[in-house]
């Protein structure tokens, strides 16, 4: 069996996670450029492209689940990537509350739940790709 480092992720894990959020990230961006920006409208801004990105969210939340006992206690002990890492766990706390209340809140909130949203979501995405290239750099 294959040792891993404190707080690194086995390789099956760390792919899976990366994947599901970036199928996530990709899928939402991809939605908000057809159905808010009309690049596209018929394809990118497709029912079919908004149910990928809330499958995919509902997948990535039980990857993040996984990546929380571990991986996320040990960087916040050895206090590496704590900028990225931290500001993805708030985000991803702020994308899960906003997705809800588009979903089931009450029409008043429903504008701003999804400006916030996408606005956060394209942070968010952001954030995740500096993460992921910074631990691949400090290798």
């Amino acid at each position: 069996m294959k040792k891993h480092g404190l707080g690194k992720m086995p390789s099956w894990q760390r792919w899976f996670t990366i994947s599901v959020l970036c199928i996530c990230s990709i899928s939402g961006i991809a939605f908000l450029l057809g159905h808010e920006f009309h690049i596209s409208h018929s394809t990118l801004g497709d029912r079919n492209i908004l149910i990928l990105h809330g499958v995919s969210a509902a997948i990535a939340l039980v990857a993040f689940g996984t990546v929380l006992p571990f991986h996320i206690k040990a960087g916040l002990k050895a206090k590496k990537n704590l900028i990225s890492g931290i500001s993805q766990l708030i985000l991803l706390l702020v994308l899960f509350i906003t997705a809800m209340l588009l979903y089931y809140g009450p029409e008043e909130l429903h504008e701003g739940s999804e400006l916030t949203h996408w606005i956060l979501g394209l942070v968010f995405f952001g954030f995740f790709i500096f993460h992921a290239i910074n631990r691949t750099l400090r290798k």
